[in-house]
């Protein structure tokens, strides 16, 4: 394990997602949480397919520069472009504006996300000896440490950007202070973009004699080549859908939450205390994934991966029958905490079983086509969301279905015979 390279990736990685939590706080501020505008499920699910359908078009594109191109100097120039992007973004919120214009500023601030985080997934296990059960165990902690520490920066982030409304709050106009935090966020970025200099042009790959050299109007081809590869080893294929339901469910339980908090837990006319209350719930499920990515090295070593994607898929649908019976403050945090714990334990360890089980020549690529397939998945749960939830977010269809889905799932399609037959601690 190349430790000072280890280091240095996940200070890149986590700085960026800290300050994609600052920017999504004083997004979400903007948008769902402003005195001017009240949101109902299928505004909010909306939000949700603006920002993430359009990327599975693009996703193709994507999988191929990762594998022709250095992914250092991508990560490097993806968080410049971003800082710069940012900047756009907070003067048109500084003008109130939600028009066209600020919809395509964010679908590229959040596409240039993609790549980047995608780009450190490809490279990690080149940072690593992956040879051998002790090599596969280090892959899955490594990977619960780079996943979970970004999910617990992304909650700090949030923090600092809600924090930073609070103080301002009086003094400037919410737009104004939403504004503020954003070019903070901006700034940010571009310490990111500094901190991917200190990665060598090759660590993160793709490997010499690896760069594919084929013309850019290739990329969907190729990404229907990556796509057969990964049918070929069903293994990563059921884990990546396993993935991408249990994004479903959790989506659909954000916008839940959301509404619960902003207009039936607090009074519809004061949305800074909404913020404040779906602002904890995420915090609490923020815990409850750090407590999930401990967890999984120590599952994976006791079951296997295979076994203990299934034992995580089924521990999500445990709470969310209870939320079904009990549509109150302390059950929907309680659903938080264990599905987002659960939910880590099936993350990262498919994660670690893509990255082990994937040659780097298609790496790349395979994690474009893991982005579109979970990006597909967290936009269905908004749009099953939507068409269930009412606008004061009750109700107890939605975490029955989702609970249903995962139960079914995990009965049904994680089966050993289809989802790999031993389950050695090794595999």
């Amino acid at each position: 394990m190349k430790i000072p390279s280890i280091r240095r990736l996940l200070a890149l990685r986590w700085t960026g997602q800290m300050t994609d939590g600052i920017f999504q706080s004083a997004l979400a501020s903007f948008v769902l949480f402003s005195p001017e505008r009240q949101p109902d499920a299928k505004s909010a699910a909306a939000a949700f397919a603006v920002v993430l359908l359009p990327y599975s078009l693009v996703g193709p594109l994507v999988g191929t520069i990762l594998d022709r191109f250095s992914r250092q100097r991508i990560i490097l120039f993806a968080n410049l472009f971003r800082a710069l992007t940012l900047i756009f973004i907070a003067g048109l919120v500084r003008s109130g504006a939600t028009g066209v214009e600020l919809t395509i500023f964010v679908l590229l601030a959040f596409g240039v996300n993609r790549l980047i985080l995608a780009g450190l997934s490809a490279g990690l296990p080149l940072l690593l000896d992956t040879t051998g059960p002790e090599g596969r165990t280090t892959l899955v902690s490594v990977n619960a440490t780079a996943v979970t520490g970004g999910t617990v920066f992304v909650v700090i982030g949030g923090g600092i950007g809600i924090g930073i409304r609070n103080l301002l709050d009086g003094q400037l106009r919410a737009d104004q202070a939403d504004a503020l935090i954003i070019n903070i966020a901006a700034f940010t970025f571009f310490i990111a973009a500094l901190l991917a200099l200190r990665l060598k042009k090759g660590s993160l790959g793709p490997l010499p004699g690896e760069v594919k050299r084929e013309s850019v109007v290739e990329a969907y081809r190729e990404m229907v080549a990556a796509f057969k590869v990964l049918r070929n080893i069903k293994d990563c294929f059921l884990g990546i859908s396993a993935t991408a339901i249990q994004r479903s469910g959790l989506t659909a339980l954000t916008l839940m939450a959301l509404l619960l908090n902003r207009n039936t837990f607090n009074n519809p006319a004061n949305p800074e205390s909404g913020l404040a209350g779906f602002a904890f719930a995420i915090t609490v499920a923020g815990i409850g994934i750090t407590l999930g990515a401990i967890l999984a090295p120590f599952g994976v070593a006791r079951f296997g991966r295979h076994r203990w994607i299934r034992i995580s898929l089924f521990a999500s649908a445990i709470l969310p029958i209870a939320l079904a019976f009990n549509q109150n403050e302390f059950f929907l945090v309680a659903t938080g905490f264990f599905a987002g714990m659960a939910g880590q334990g099936v993350k990262v360890t498919n994660d670690a079983l893509v990255q082990s089980k994937i040659a780097d020549q298609y790496r790349g690529r395979v994690f474009a086509v893991y982005d579109v397939v979970v990006n597909g998945g967290i936009v269905s749960g908004a749009v099953i969301a939507a068409l269930i939830l009412p606008p004061d977010g009750v109700s107890a269809i939605l975490p029955t279905v989702i609970a249903v889905a995962y139960i079914l799932f995990a009965l049904l399609k994680l089966r050993p015979k289809y989802f790999n037959s031993d389950f050695s601690p090794t595999n």
